[in-house]
C-alpha cells in the first residue's frame, strides 16, 4: 500500500519505525519539554489522518508514566475510556477504565486479533502505554488487516462473505473464564438480557453451566475510510490455535462444541485445516514487530490493524485503555460489497 510522503510539525518529528509504509508511525519530540497531551489536543485531526493511513502510531520519548496520563491522553484524541466488558481475557483495572494487558502466563504467545470483534460493539481505537519493558521478548505483534484480507484466497473471502463466522463458547465447565467473570455480574437474568441485546444465543445446562452463540461477519467496511477489513476472531478462538498437547486433552473432554471456545462458520459447519492454515499464514506474512520502550505510547486503529504478543522473560507491564465505540450495524456489508 503506497502512501504519500509524511507532512512534519513543529516540535515534533515524524518517521517511519519500521519499512516506509509499514506501520507504526513513529512520533517523538523535535526538542525537550513537549507536552504530548496538549499536542494530541491541537492536532486531533492530524493524528487521526495517520492513523487511517498507517493503521498505528506510536508517541516515543514524551515520558508517560501512569495510568491517570494515559486516561487523559486517549480523552483528548478519542473521548472518555471504555469500560472493558464481555471479557475473554483475565485484566485488573488499574485506573478509569485503563486495565493491565492481558493477565496471561509469560511464557504463552497471544495471538493476532482485533479486540473485542467479536461482540456487537467495540472500540474503534486502543491504546498500550509500556511502563515496564520485558528483559527479553514480549513484543507486541500488529499486522494490518486490509493486507492479511488481501493475502486470502477470493473462494475464502466469498464463503466468510456469505457464511460469516460463529463463536461458540461454554462456561463454568472448569476452564477459562466463569461467565460471572465474563458478564461481570452473578445475576442469569442481566445475562440473558445483555445476550439477547447483543445478538448472542443462551442455553443454560445443568449447575448454571452457559452456552453462548454468537454469529457474526468476518468481513466488515471500516466506519471512516470505507475500506474492507477482514476483522474477527476466526484464529483466536479456534482450537486449531490451541497448542497441540492441551489441545489433544480438551478435545478428548469436550469435543468441538464444548469446548471453552471454538469457531466455526456461521452455519455451524467445521472451518477446514487448510483453510486455518491460510488465515494463519496471512496473518503471519503481515507481522511486523518491535521492541516497546519505556514510556512508549502504541495507538492503534483496532479495525485496520491486529494485535498480539510474544512470550517473554522478566517482569513486563502494558497499560491498556479503549474508546470511540463502534456498533455492527455501522460496517455491515450489503450483498458482499
Amino acid at each position: 500500500m503506497s502512501v504519500a510522503p509524511v507532512p512534519q510539525l513543529d516540535s515534533v518529528r515524524i518517521s517511519f519505525l519500521t519499512a516506509e509504509d509499514r506501520l507504526p508511525l513513529l512520533f517523538e519530540p523535535a526538542a525537550g519539554g513537549v507536552d504530548l497531551e496538549n499536542w494530541i489536543s491541537s492536532h486531533p485531526e492530524f493524528v487521526e489522518t495517520q492513523l487511517e493511513r498507517f493503521g498505528g502510531v506510536l508517541f516515543r520519548g514524551f515520558d508517560i508514566e501512569s495510568a491517570d496520563e494515559l486516561a487523559r491522553l486517549i480523552e483528548a484524541l478519542a473521548g472518555k475510556p471504555l469500560e472493558y466488558h464481555e471479557r475473554s481475557s483475565p485484566r485488573t483495572e488499574v485506573g478509569r477504565n485503563v486495565y493491565t494487558s492481558t493477565d496471561y502466563p509469560a511464557r504463552k504467545k497471544i495471538n493476532l486479533h482485533n479486540e473485542n470483534s467479536y461482540q456487537d460493539n467495540w472500540p474503534l481505537k486502543i491504546f498500550f502505554l509500556c511502563t515496564t519493558p520485558a528483559q527479553r521478548g514480549g513484543m507486541t505483534p500488529l499486522a494490518d488487516c486490509r493486507r492479511v484480507l488481501a493475502r486470502l484466497n477470493p473462494e475464502t473471502r466469498q464463503r466468510f462473505m456469505t457464511k460469516k463466522w460463529m463463536l461458540v463458547r461454554n462456561f463454568n465447565d472448569g476452564f477459562g473464564l466463569s461467565w460471572q467473570t465474563v458478564f461481570q455480574t452473578e445475576d442469569p437474568v442481566a445475562v440473558e438480557r445483555y445476550c439477547r441485546e447483543n445478538q448472542i444465543q443462551v442455553e443454560w445446562k445443568d449447575d448454571l453451566r452457559l452456552r453462548t452463540t454468537a454469529t457474526r461477519s468476518a468481513i466488515v467496511r471500516h466506519p471512516r475510510t470505507g475500506e474492507q477489513i477482514w476483522f474477527n476472531h476466526v484464529m483466536f478462538f479456534h482450537v486449531s490455535s490451541v497448542e497441540p498437547g492441551l489441545r489433544n486433552a480438551l478435545l478428548q473432554e469436550f469435543g468441538q462444541y464444548d469446548l471453552p471456545s471454538n469457531t466455526f462458520f456461521g452455519d455451524g459447519s467445521f472451518i477446514e485445516s487448510d483453510v486455518m492454515d491460510e488465515i494463519r499464514e496471512a496473518y503471519e506474512r503481515e507481522t511486523i514487530m518491535f521492541p516497546s520502550r519505556r514510556g512508549d505510547l502504541l495507538v492503534l486503529d483496532n479495525m485496520l490493524v491486529a494485535h498480539g504478543r510474544t512470550p517473554y522473560e522478566g517482569p513486563r507491564q502494558i497499560l491498556v485503555g479503549m474508546a470511540q465505540l463502534v456498533h455492527r450495524s455501522q460496517v455491515e456489508l450489503t450483498n458482499g460489497v
